[in-house]
């Protein structure tokens, strides 16, 4: 199977198999080539569409037809093709899992989104900061190209030393630029009077980016529970097995309130957002018997943040704030959570002398 410290493992099993750790060192460098030649590739064929596309003429910057709008798009298929590309690479060899072919796309979708919003972004902002300017023919070529050569790099790096405190960071990466797309792009300007469901309400491209996001980001939580609890030491027998059903338990339920949206599905949403937040209480409430040697402090603050939704959860009963703020803040310091939880067993597993 391929898991996500598959390339943390393939670095050690090099080191071991040549004491003068020679070999790592041309591990490296051959996957450095490989994400050079990968960039390299995404130059050249974007850049050879994009003739095609604006028949060498100028362009805006960004907007319906702008180089802005093709790098972007470009980015998202490039990255697409990267990260499956890179993950194939340092496979086991053997037979893919179906689970482990819903990871890959689950990824390589969140690493393609990742592009799309972030080049889209930075089309918007030089557009702010250049009115009215159109970029020349040759540099629409040029900056198509090179866009796509960076993100095609990036993201074949990525897929090739995935390990799980890169996976944390793609999923916060990921929700986060997910949810405030559709914030920012949402039909109803109002819908934060509502709640912050009311964002996958509609029929328009914001609420589909809004409920995806959500799919996505649920099938990612239940890959990092399936690894990130591997080999972690404990004295209870039970421990870790209670732990990744949690994790799968909030990761599934985040993943089904996108699949039933709230004006159609009132009572399924409501019953799996209300289970997510149940599951998270219930692992932060017991790790510290599951898993007895994490830090204190790490324990004490999970606690902390329980709290502070539950404070909110209270304001919101009694009319002091709107639910989309107590929704909010209870989703940051869940998935804050869940990556102080990765590198907090990943420093426990280091410590004991245990795989990572």
């Amino acid at each position: 199977m391929i898991s996500p410290s598959a390339p943390a493992s393939r670095r050690e099993s090099r080191v071991l198999a040549a004491a003068s750790g020679d070999a790592d060192v041309a591990g490296e460098r051959s996957l450095e080539t490989l994400a050079l030649g990968a960039g390299a590739a995404s130059f050249v064929l974007s850049g050879v569409v994009s003739l095609i596309v604006f028949r060498f003429q100028d362009a805006p910057i960004s907007g319906p037809g702008s180089v802005g709008q093709y790098a972007a798009i470009a980015s998202a298929v490039v990255a697409i093709l990267a990260f499956v590309a890179g993950r194939l690479l340092v496979g086991t060899g053997g037979r893919l899992h179906w689970l482990d072919v819903v990871d890959i796309a689950a990824l390589a979708f969140a690493h393609a989104i990742i592009a799309l919003l972030t080049w889209t972004l930075l089309a918007v902002i030089l557009e702010r900061g250049f009115i009215g300017a159109e970029v020349f023919a040759l540099p629409v070529v040029i900056l198509s190209g090179a866009v796509a050569a960076v993100t095609g790099y990036v993201v074949f790096y990525s897929a090739t030393h995935m390990d799980l405190q890169l996976l944390a960071v793609v999923l916060a990466v990921f929700l986060t630029e997910g949810v405030i797309a559709s914030m920012l792009t949402a039909g109803d300007p109002n819908w934060w009077k509502d709640n912050l469901s009311a964002l996958g309400m509609t029929n328009d491209l914001s609420a589909m980016t809004f409920n995806l996001a959500l799919i996505v980001a649920g099938i990612i939580v239940t890959t990092l529970a399936r690894y990130t609890v591997r080999g972690i030491p404990t004295p209870n027998p039970h421990g870790l097995a209670r732990v990744r059903i949690c994790l799968i338990v909030v990761g599934i339920f985040l993943g089904l309130v996108g699949v039933f949206p709230v004006d159609r599905f009132f009572a399924i949403h409501t019953a799996v957002a209300s289970g997510m937040v149940v599951a998270f209480g219930i692992l932060v409430f017991r790790l510290h018997i599951w898993i007895p040697d994490l830090p204190r402090a790490f324990i004490v603050l999970g606690w902390i943040f329980t709290a502070v939704i539950v404070v909110l959860a209270v304001f919101f009963a009694v009319g002091y704030y709107t639910l989309t703020a107590v929704e909010l803040v209870a989703g940051i310091l869940i998935f804050a959570w869940i990556i102080l939880f990765i590198r907090n067993a990943a420093a426990l597993q280091q410590d004991t002398g245990g795989a990572v």
